[in-house]
């Protein structure tokens, strides 16, 4: 029986954010092959986090920069550990190198954090994104933990392409991973159009896509209800800071509603998911549950990246200009038969590209492969091995003086 660990930037909230499904899935697929897991993070408790207990997956908290950890996975003994984010695997990388070389390392990126910061910087400049903005600081550090890893996991197939033609990463390095979906839970009916009103948007307010996306729809909105003036727009999340509730206004029906206990029961009543997303990057959490519960979204071409392939069609409109955008809100609310066309693809889709049975089967038999062939693997990475050696030395001191400094206060 081989044993998990898994080392998390957050506690899982799957009810939260994209993130922390995504991440629940993976560990329930490693329980599915009667694998021990257990989920270990420096990160404090919070109110909406999951109980791992209850799913069978054993936790601990751990500490950053502290010999502790030392201690902790000698004696745990791990087969494979999985870093949540790169900053994971720069804090902990070099601990588990030191004291379980041969366990399996692979990091789950959820998605490229340089790319999302390049095009938030580009966003904020009110420009396009370009290759300096992309090499910024924050690449050379995701980019290098990718390389010191055995395996990564990328969310979208986007971001697969930029890491091999961009940062000419080995191919053999990455595994593509989009959101795994259990196919046969999805109801059969949803309800129809007659039974729906409303828009409605979702997102976590501490992800500042999502943050954008809300100040955005405060433009978009009052072109919307001038059309359809008894229509509101829903906005879900969870941690609304003071600012956002700020903004709740019902006179105009744009009602920031803050968290909700079930993402999908308050998507499948509203008949549009808006989702105006300007930056960010993987894939969109949001319009995938709406495809779950057959509600049509309205997005971006940024939005839908990914989610799609160049010759399928959305399972909604894809809008880039705030006139085209309300024109294709608008639309797509008042025309049952628009409405319907456009929820019919989103079955498709979820066949082709999200089957969580498929793609689960395939990352166990990457991570088998890799387990038969590891000497063969990290040989043939040499980059890896150099960067291993450098920031072992480099993270190891820094985190050793820190360690030392903290035990004598």
């Amino acid at each position: 029986m081989k044993k998990i660990l898994v080392i998390g930037y957050v506690w899982p909230e799957p009810n939260s954010s994209a993130a922390g499904r995504h991440m629940m899935s993976i560990l329930r697929l490693f329980k599915q092959q009667h694998w021990l897991v257990e989920f270990a993070t420096p990160a404090q408790t919070t109110e909406h986090m999951i109980d791992l207990a209850g799913v069978g997956i054993s936790s601990q908290s751990i500490e950053l920069n502290s010999d502790s950890f030392d201690v902790y996975i000698s004696g745990y003994q791990p087969d494979i550990v999985l870093f949540d984010r790169f900053m994971m695997e720069e804090q902990f990388g070099w601990r588990v190198e030191k004291n379980c070389p041969n366990a399996i390392k692979i990091l789950d990126t959820e998605d490229l954090q340089c790319l999302r910061y390049a095009r938030h910087q580009a966003h904020k400049a009110n420009r396009e994104m370009t290759q300096q903005d992309l090499f910024n600081d924050l690449a050379k550090r995701e980019i290098a933990a990718i390389l010191r890893c055995d395996l990564s996991l990328i969310i979208s197939s986007f971001e697969m392409e930029l890491l091999t033609d961009s940062f000419k990463v080995d191919a053999g390095l990455l595994h593509h991973l989009p959101f795994m979906v259990d196919l046969a839970s999805l109801p059969d009916k949803t309800r129809p159009f007659a039974e729906r009103k409303h828009f409605m948007t979702i997102g976590n307010f501490r992800h500042a896509p999502n943050w954008d996306q809300v100040l955005y729809l405060q433009q978009i909105w009052p072109l919307i209800q001038k059309q359809i003036p008894d229509a509101e727009l829903h906005i879900y999340g969870s941690y609304p800071p003071p600012k956002a509730t700020a903004l709740n206004n019902s006179k105009k029906g744009f009602l920031i509603k803050g968290w909700a206990d079930n993402a999908l029961d308050v998507i499948e009543q509203t008949r549009v998911c808006l989702a105006p997303i300007r930056f960010g990057a993987g894939m969109k959490g949001k319009l995938l549950d709406a495809m779950l519960v057959k509600t049509p979204s309205v997005t971006t071409s940024l939005g839908c990246e990914a989610m799609v392939q160049a010759d399928e069609q959305w399972p909604g409109m894809i809008a880039n200009t705030i006139n085209d955008f309300v024109d294709a809100s608008v639309r797509l609310y008042t025309d049952e038969s628009i409405w319907e066309k456009s929820q019919n693809k989103a079955v498709k889709l979820l066949k082709d590209h999200y089957d969580g049975n498929r793609l689960g089967k395939q990352l166990i038999n990457k991570i088998a492969g890799i387990d038969n062939n590891l000497a063969e693997v990290r040989l043939a990475n040499f980059t890896g091995a150099m960067l291993k050696h450098h920031t072992m030395m480099s993270t190891q001191y820094m985190s050793q003086w820190i360690a030392e400094k903290n035990k004598r206060r």
